[in-house]
């Protein structure tokens, strides 16, 4: 169903989508490991709220890009009821392609002189 979807047809991809994917690049996570993910990762600066982070999984998961594992990190130590996300390839392919989009425009401001102490290649 979604093999013949590109990466750039889904491009550019919402702030909070393309953390959530990158949350995702690296590991499985549950919900709010995501949400813990990308609040430490940006030093507080994007906060996910519950109702942003479920509906885009939501989206997410109908678009093919993320998809719910059965597997738990440590069963006796996970509450059951969490649910487990991972990227699939498609998405994995479109978080690639968002992260060469968003080089792009900072080797783009880098050339503008927007960007101090960055060298445009």
């Amino acid at each position: 169903m979604h093999a013949e979807r590109q990466p750039k047809d889904l491009l550019p991809l919402s702030e909070p989508v393309f953390h959530i994917l990158l949350s995702l690049a690296d590991e499985e996570r549950h919900g709010y490991g995501i949400m813990r993910e990308v609040r430490t990762r940006t030093g507080d600066a994007i906060v996910l709220a519950p109702g942003t982070l479920y509906g885009a999984i939501k989206r997410l998961r109908g678009l093919g890009l993320i998809e719910e594992t059965a597997t738990r990190v440590d069963p006796e130590l996970d509450d059951e009821r969490r649910r487990y996300y991972r990227l699939t390839g498609l998405g994995e392919r479109v978080a690639a392609a968002e992260a060469s989009r968003v080089a792009a425009l900072a080797e783009q401001a880098a050339a503008k002189r927007l960007l101090p102490g960055w060298s445009a290649v």
